[in-house]
């Protein structure tokens, strides 16, 4: 683990993996409170290390230090919510490959609480490391496999990097202009900012580079389609979601997302797109066909309750309380507090 000033956090860290693992490496890259404090006292070998805005300089570090065959890499602002151990141990003695981990990110969105899924490369033999200075990724060629690791992370939550992610990422983006990870995260970065027309010629960049075989493409498609629902560039939507419909028919994410884009489209002018109305309906029946996913990345309840959410205030604009009702109560049954406060005014 790397971390700066996270007292509030580590302690939960340690402790959810204490039992789990042989050694705890934290390298330390300045912090004033208590962290290294804190890391000792559950047994940590804490080391220090000066930042030089490169995330992987410090996580390779980090590797450098540890004794041990294997490494479970954590941020500070995790921790695991699943009994892992046997899993852990299993796939250590039965794969040469990297151990592909499942983090549920808390966020907020219009107000609301959300939750997200993300599997992301966290389990290594002792001789890969890192590259790329932020969101860095490990480099290797080994396979990646799934492991039953669980972990929440909710450091969104309560700062925000933005700022200091994109000025790292800018640097980056020097070295390889075209380089279409990069221009993913920046574009999303401003995007989750709120930056959207910022955010917009990153996003046609990556959309342009990305290989269609790459991990964080579907992501970037889903995000990039919510940019252009922002900036109302509905031409370029409908290209977009033309192209990808065949790719990406199984990932709910991507029909929530086109059940927004045909709604603003047809709010933009009822007359010219009164034609997409049906699609509404379409794309949020989808989402409840799929499912929710472990498959992908994707955002909780795309899959169910809100895309049932969706489709009730589908069917009670549109006249149809029957169904207004049946949907709403299908998201309230998963506790999704708004559609009960809809049912309680039908």
């Amino acid at each position: 683990m790397i971390a700066k000033n996270e007292e509030k956090h580590i302690a939960r860290c340690l402790k959810s993996a204490i039992d789990i693992v042989d050694e705890i490496i934290l390298v330390d890259t300045g912090s004033t409170d208590r962290t290294k404090e804190i890391a000792l006292s559950y047994g940590a070998k804490v080391y220090d290390f000066k930042w030089i805005n490169d995330f992987s300089a410090a996580r390779n570090f980090s590797i450098e230090k540890s004794s041990g065959d294997w490494n479970l890499i954590l941020d500070a602002d995790e921790y695991i919510i699943n009994d892992c151990k046997q899993a852990i141990r299993g796939f250590i003695n039965n794969n040469n490959a990297i151990g592909v981990i499942k983090r549920i990110d808390s966020f907020i969105k219009d107000g609301e609480l959300q939750y997200s899924k993300t599997f992301i490369s966290r389990l290594a033999p002792k001789s890969v490391f890192y590259k790329g200075k932020i969101h860095e990724q490990l480099d290797s060629d080994l396979p990646r496999i799934k492991v039953n690791v669980e972990v929440r992370h909710d450091g969104y939550l309560e700062t925000d990097k933005s700022e200091r992610n994109l000025a790292i990422l800018m640097d980056e983006i020097k070295e390889n202009p075209n380089d279409p990870y990069t221009l993913f995260q920046i574009a999303n970065t401003l995007f989750v900012s709120g930056k959207y027309a910022d955010a917009d010629c990153y996003f046609e960049k990556f959309y342009k580079y990305a290989p269609n075989n790459a991990y964080y493409r579907y992501t970037g498609v889903v995000s990039y389609l919510y940019n252009l629902v922002a900036l109302k560039k509905f031409d370029k939507g409908l290209e977009i979601i033309n192209s990808e419909k065949d790719k990406l028919y199984d990932l709910p994410d991507f029909h929530f997302v086109c059940g927004v884009f045909y709604l603003d489209l047809v709010l933009s002018d009822v007359k010219k797109y009164i034609n997409y109305v049906p699609l509404i309906e379409q794309e949020y029946l989808k989402c409840l066909e799929i499912g929710d996913t472990d498959k992908y990345d994707s955002v909780e309840g795309t899959g169910s309750y809100s895309a049932a959410y969706n489709l009730g205030a589908f069917y009670e604009v549109t006249g149809n309380k029957e169904k207004a009702k049946h949907y709403y109560s299908m998201a309230a049954q998963c506790g999704y507090e708004p559609a009960k406060k809809r049912l309680m005014g039908l």
